[in-house]
């Protein structure tokens, strides 16, 4: 059986999860990507390796146009935020299960994604739109609420999201971003106070299942980087239910998706941003774990066609893991010249994992966003503050050090 696989860079979800889970579930793999040395690179070392083809993949007329002069597919599949809508196309243009390519557009497009949702009458957030090339100062005529936040309308990892006070700084704000992104399109919308959590869910086109989430901490304003996430494995129900019926709207149905939202103090849940692919910066991996469950194989055999367990949701709700994962960031700019390699241990119950994910002597911007990330800590165990301890443990044993 042959699985298509469209990435553009390579990632651990990939390497470590999907690659490893189609080669149990006896999957040939054909990658398509239009970074083909880097993913050569990256897979080298695996067993089997998978077959790697250069391809523009953002046209999903060049994928098709691919596939078909080859082996005829028995999936055809992406985690890649960039790449669902075409895989969706390409999926279901040779009559394989697909995401529905409107979903996967409304994820994808924060714009849409706030009108589609305010038209089924489920959330109205205040928001407007800046095309590529306006002059911010246009914005002034929507009377904005503030604060308010600014981001790339199919922006990912917090790229250039930020928290502004007034109407001089969302100009500013937006300039700027023009500037490093002359092609984007943003998004300006009210601040959405609460509690920031997620909600991960897995669909195999007949039923959907909870899998869980975690609650979220982020750096201090004005950015939004995502420091800690702690394992939730039972938001309340109300909740739940809500953003279950707002992915409804949306048309979200078949495989993994992401979803980000605030639980506000009158128990009222709305949604910050749908991905609709599986979490990712190793916290898909840390989710299996958590779990005890195939993860990434039950993906795969969604984008099969496979049913998945019935009893799935209440399998998850009844793990008794707690786990977290946090982030190590660099603070400044500069070449990262002192950092602990991969690092695993169990103790006191705790099974903890480190992963570095910027190589000694590489030299970085400070971004303010996810890439700023030096590696990734996450500890699984049955006791939330024995996980907390050693997670903290790690950090205070070891250095990460940034010469300018």
């Amino acid at each position: 059986m042959r699985l298509y696989l469209l990435a553009l860079n390579p990632t651990d979800s990939v390497t470590q999860g999907f690659l490893p889970a189609a080669a149990r579930l006896g999957l040939d793999v054909t990658v398509l990507t239009d970074q083909a040395e880097p993913h050569r690179r990256a897979y080298a070392a695996q067993a089997p390796a998978p077959e790697v083809l250069e391809c523009d993949v953002r046209d999903f007329r060049e994928v098709i146009g691919l596939i078909s002069r080859r082996e005829a597919p028995d999936a055809v599949f992406s985690n890649s935020d960039h790449l669902q809508t075409q895989t969706a196309l390409a999926a279901g243009y040779f009559g394989l299960p697909a995401k529905d390519w409107k979903a996967t557009l409304r994820a994808k497009n924060k714009g849409e994604l706030r009108r589609h949702l305010a038209a089924a009458g489920l959330d109205a957030v205040r928001s407007v739109e800046l095309d590529a090339g306006q002059d911010p100062s246009t914005l002034r005529e929507f009377g904005i609420p503030f604060p308010a936040v600014v981001k790339p309308r199919e922006g990912v990892a917090s790229e250039d999201v930020s928290l502004v006070a007034d109407i001089e700084e969302l100009e500013r704000r937006c300039a700027l971003i023009q500037h490093r992104r002359p092609g984007a399109a943003l998004v300006v919308e009210e601040f959405l106070e609460g509690r920031l959590c997620t909600l991960e869910t897995l669909g195999d086109g007949r039923r959907r299942h909870v899998l869980g989430g975690f609650r979220t901490r982020v750096s201090p304003p004005p950015h939004f980087i995502e420091e800690v996430l702690d394992f939730a494995p039972d938001h309340p129900r109300p909740v739940v239910a809500q953003i279950l019926a707002q992915l409804d709207a949306l048309g979200v149905g078949l495989g993994a998706c992401h979803t980000e939202f605030v639980e506000q103090p009158d128990g009222r849940a709305r949604i910050v941003e749908v991905n609709y692919r599986a979490i990712g910066d190793q916290c898909d991996l840390m989710l299996a774990e958590i779990l005890g469950i195939p993860l990434f194989e039950h993906i795969l055999a969604a984008h099969l066609g496979r049913e998945l367990p019935a009893d799935l949701t209440e399998r998850c709700a009844a793990t008794g893991n707690r786990a977290r994962t946090e982030a190590v960031c660099a603070d400044r700019a500069g070449t990262l010249t002192t950092a602990p390699g991969p690092w695993d241990e169990e103790r006191d119950g705790v099974r903890l994992a480190y992963r570095p994910l910027r190589p000694l002597g590489e030299h970085h911007e400070h971004y303010r966003t996810n890439r700023d990330y030096l590696g990734v800590i996450r500890a699984v165990g049955t006791d939330q503050s024995a996980v907390d301890a050693a997670v903290a443990r790690f950090v205070a044993a070891n250095r990460w050090e940034i010469t300018p």
